[in-house]
């Protein structure tokens, strides 16, 4: 890539940040989105950049708002040349002790965002012969117990596919990130196992399936810690 235009969701810290500024740092027009304001606002402070960056308040599991998203992109930047669908969060619960009140939020984010997404985005994307990257994990290779975000992960790794047999024949490139155990605020509190990777080498990883030569479509990367067994 070249001086392209990228959006981000659920882009306010974690993968999402680092992505972020990965692509500002070569050169890239960046559009992030985050449910909270005050959060969308420190994290534009920080980064700078602010002729080519752009900060956008928005539920990814919300169709309208997401429209508006991809929308706004377009009319700042010109067009949109990748869109990223990182925003996503786990209850830390299980189907067999949990609380079924939390769990509508969490399937809707990980599962129904990227659908919405990428119905926003595709018809852009196919006017730039653009790529689509989702990021989904390993807990959607692997199952575990009782385990409603590792079901939505799967959902995730089988939407990649769809979506690729769909935007393949449109010159889309769709490619599937799957991260292991990261030390990012997405662990909430509950602490990252002592081997969990930065965030860095996921935004890496990222960035290597947006930067492929026309013509080539990576499908999917797994980037795990050494000492991750499963």
């Amino acid at each position: 890539m070249s001086g392209k235009t990228v959006l981000i969701t659920g882009a306010t810290s974690g993968i999402g940040a680092h992505t972020a500024r990965l692509l500002l740092g070569r050169g890239h027009r960046v559009a992030v989105t985050g449910r909270d304001e005050s959060r969308l606002k420190a994290f534009l402070d920080e980064a700078g950049h602010p002729d080519r960056l752009l900060g956008l308040v928005a539920d990814a599991a919300d169709w309208e708002a997401t429209e508006s998203v991809v929308t706004r992109t377009v009319e700042h930047f010109g067009a949109l040349d990748a869109a990223v669908a990182n925003a996503g969060f786990m209850t830390g619960d299980s189907i067999g002790a949990g609380d079924p009140a939390s769990w509508a939020p969490m399937v809707l984010t990980n599962v129904l965002g990227p659908a919405l997404l990428a119905h926003a985005a595709l018809p852009h994307l196919e006017a730039t012969g653009g790529r689509l990257v989702l990021v989904g994990s390993v807990a959607g290779l692997k199952n575990a117990p009782a385990n409603l975000y590792s079901a939505t992960k799967w959902a995730v790794t089988g939407l990649a596919e769809n979506l690729r047999l769909h935007a393949t024949t449109r010159g889309i490139g769709v490619a599937l990130v799957n991260p292991g155990m990261i030390d990012t605020p997405f662990w909430q509190g509950a602490g990252a196992p002592p081997f969990a990777l930065p965030p860095q080498p996921i935004a890496e990883a990222i960035c290597f399936a947006l930067d492929q030569p026309a013509g080539v479509d990576l499908n999917t990367l797994t980037i795990r810690p050494i000492g991750q067994p499963v």
